[in-house]
């Protein structure tokens, strides 16, 4: 039985303001021994597919038992669900618009609940602020042993993001950039496992040779650009010393291709 006792937080809130402490103060009023992470805080407003990838890139490299909280829900206060996700290893707690989607395919689910029992909110609960008077305290009670079962009743199925999958080509992949994160660096949607096999010798970013892959981002000379297998687990586009996406004019949805050489 998993007993959590770590937080982790992911929103679009930011910390100019008072949101992240206040969901903190929140959590620590009921659990006050619960450790709390911030995973990030610097997702753009209402970016749920961003949220996504952060939630799906780094859940996995903390304990197991901890409770991930992911907040980014343009839908608060609309018909949309609250949800709590128990995995083998870990419980997930959000709004059910897709954000937890991309980490739960990796899971095995063992109970997923809507969250529609008020004993476990703080009242009274804000139309706008689900974060502080769902989210917060639902993860909260969730440390303190409360048994999933408890915050709602069964739910079926939840809202799935597309995972836009790369194809193969005649001499390749063709994938996209699905997160460009604070250094510009441009990932893709194309697993680090895969180039190997591939033997990729070129990237190909809309139409245009750009670079080849590399082992490292100071392979190729200060300015230059270069893609290298992440720490994501994804192929990204960089530029050594550089901003990528604002040299290069990539954006979230481009088109890349892997060219590997034709015997």
């Amino acid at each position: 039985m998993l007993r959590p006792r770590l937080i982790t937080l992911t929103t679009d809130f930011g910390t100019h303001d008072w949101f992240v402490g206040t969901m903190k103060g929140v959590i620590h009023g009921t659990a006050p021994r619960a450790a709390i992470i911030d995973l990030t805080h610097e997702i753009a407003p209402g970016d749920i597919r961003a949220g996504a990838f952060a939630l799906a890139a780094g859940y996995r490299f903390f304990p197991l038992g901890t409770v991930h909280v992911v907040v980014v829900d343009p839908g608060v206060g609309s018909a949309r669900r609250g949800i709590a996700v128990r995995s083998r290893d870990y419980f997930f707690v959000g709004p059910d618009n897709g954000v937890l989607s991309w980490a739960l395919a990796r899971e095995k689910i063992l109970a997923l609940h809507r969250l529609e029992n008020q004993n476990y909110f703080l009242k009274p609960v804000s139309r706008t602020f689900h974060g502080r008077d769902v989210f917060a305290p639902v993860a909260a009670h969730l440390c303190r042993g409360v048994p999933i079962r408890k915050l709602g009743p069964p739910a079926k199925d939840f809202v799935r993001l597309d995972w836009p999958a790369p194809t193969k080509t005649a001499r390749g992949l063709r994938g996209e950039v699905v997160y460009i994160d604070r250094f510009g660096n441009a990932i893709t949607n194309i697993e680090a496992s895969r180039l190997p096999n591939l033997r990729p010798i070129a990237v190909v970013l809309n139409g245009k040779r750009l670079c080849s892959v590399a082992d490292f981002y100071q392979a190729v000379a200060p300015g230059r650009p270069v893609a290298v297998a992440g720490s994501s687990g994804f192929l990204e586009i960089a530029i050594n010393g550089g901003n990528a996406a604002r040299g290069l004019r990539i954006h979230v949805g481009a088109t890349v291709v892997l060219r590997i050489p034709s015997d």
